[in-house]
């Protein structure tokens, strides 16, 4: 066999068609490249000190990120949506700082991304899952502040985790938190996530934070292609289930070898390692790009209805099988997402009554993340955030996966309003919760055990 032989082996024509038409018919793109840079020799006692060696760390570390990414984009013709910065968690980098007052901190960050040209930084985060430090307590009380001064800073609080159980303590002081900044301005809880299990090398919004088991600078990449899925499984119209399983398999290969592709060059380009392909299937507002639309093709009339959840779970596991074999490093949260004003299917069955927050409760059970991007109305108590935050948590805490609520009160809004975000963010109805009181259950306060199989050590 001769190299022209050799190559025509490798590189079949169709293939390439096929993933060009993936892109530019079925929204196929990188969702995010993340450059992970670690601050913690950037700590020290003073505030100023501080907030200027992180912004030169930063503006070092990520000065060639953006115009990379650009020009990875178009040599390759593979939309790179967004570029990203995740930091050390500042609780910890703030930790030997006088101040009471985190929010420079974050005012640092934020003209650390505008001067970069990327599009968020995440970071302005506290691990809180069995306790508070004094730091961690000064960074979640700036944290209403912090976001509503800032456009492109993301913040996160890890509340529970398996091994150590849920701090109630932290559930009803994010509900506080969560209240307190909708009511400055709601646009700030879009970028706040709640955790329990939070992953330390997630590359997407807003609960990236560059764990302390990281390298000293990283990069990390999520792919995304709920159009792709889409399109492949239409091909299999009253197929079985096997077919539907392996078709979403292959699929999620082809999508995950692409962010592959992209994150190795990348890191070759930077100069700066390779971390994980986060294989998550991403949704945003256009139309067939939507997860809710993946579950109505396997045969549900409405993403919402019975056998949702069931349709969700072949879904999630399929993409993890597919996606695992197309990288050598698989990481951050890897499935699929349901944030409700990001995904067009999503919107639809809300404003149709198809699809209510128990439902998506019993689906955060099933897949990657947790209650995502939900509007409530404005009104809704700090004491039932707190409770919602906490039914996430003990989700995640007991089937040892990550969970999240990033919830949005909408601030003069009620039950059958639209709140518009703008953007990827997109739109979402106001959604309605239970009526019934959880202040006395939330004020109960201390910690809720760890299930026994985090006893294993």
């Amino acid at each position: 066999m001769d190299w022209g032989e050799s190559m025509s082996y490798l590189i079949n024509s169709s293939e390439i068609l096929q993933t060009i038409d993936m892109i530019n018919q079925q929204h196929l793109d990188v969702r995010t490249v993340t450059m992970g840079i670690n601050l913690l020799d950037c700590a020290g006692s003073d505030m100023r000190a501080c907030c200027d060696k992180v912004y030169e760390k930063i503006c070092r570390k990520a000065d060639k990120l953006v115009e990379t990414g650009c020009a990875i984009e178009r040599e390759f013709g593979i939309p790179i949506v967004n570029k990203r910065i995740s930091v050390t968690p500042v609780s910890l980098v703030a930790a030997s700082c006088k101040e009471e007052d985190y929010v420079p901190l974050a005012l640092t960050l934020d003209k650390a991304a505008n001067a970069l040209g990327v599009n968020f930084i995440g970071g302005f985060t506290a691990l809180a899952h069995k306790g508070f430090t004094e730091s961690d307590r000064r960074l979640i009380s700036s944290i209403p502040q912090a976001l509503t001064q800032t456009g492109l800073v993301c913040s996160s609080v890890n509340v529970a985790s398996t091994r150590a159980g849920i701090n109630m303590d932290a559930v009803a002081l994010m509900g506080r938190i969560v209240r307190e900044t909708a009511d400055i301005d709601p646009m700030g809880c879009a970028k706040l996530v709640v955790f329990a299990n939070a992953v330390e090398d997630n590359p997407f919004m807003a609960g990236a934070f560059h764990g302390v088991g990281e390298p000293e600078c990283v990069i990390n990449v999520g792919v995304s292609g709920p159009g792709v899925v889409a399109h492949a499984l239409k091909a299999c119209k009253g197929q079985p289930f096997d077919v539907v399983a392996e078709t979403i398999k292959k699929t999620a290969f082809k999508i995950t070898r692409m962010g592959e592709l992209v994150a190795q060059e990348a890191s070759r380009r930077l100069g700066v390692p390779f971390g994980v392909v986060d294989l998550s299937l991403a949704p945003t507002p256009a139309v067939g790009d939507s997860v809710a639309e993946i579950l109505e093709i396997m045969g549900l009339e409405k993403c919402g209805t019975h056998g949702t959840t069931a349709a969700l779970a072949l879904l999630n596991d399929a993409v993890k099988k597919g996606g695992v074999m197309a990288s050598s490093h698989v990481g951050g949260l890897s499935g699929a997402f349901i944030p409700v004003s990001e995904d067009a299917g999503m919107i639809s069955a809300v404003e149709e009554g198809a699809l209510c927050i128990d439902k998506l409760e019993a689906m955060t059970c099933v897949c990657s993340v947790g209650l995502d991007m939900i509007a409530v109305s404005g009104d809704t108590s700090a004491d039932t955030i707190s409770a919602i935050i906490a039914d996430e948590a003990a989700i995640g805490m007991i089937n040892n996966k990550t969970t999240a609520v990033r919830i949005i009160p909408a601030k003069g809004k009620k039950v059958g309003d639209t709140v518009d975000f703008g953007g990827l963010l997109g739109s979402a109805p106001v959604m309605p919760l239970h009526e019934g009181s959880a202040a006395e259950f939330v004020a109960r306060g201390g910690r809720i055990p760890a299930p026994l199989h985090s006893l294993k050590n």
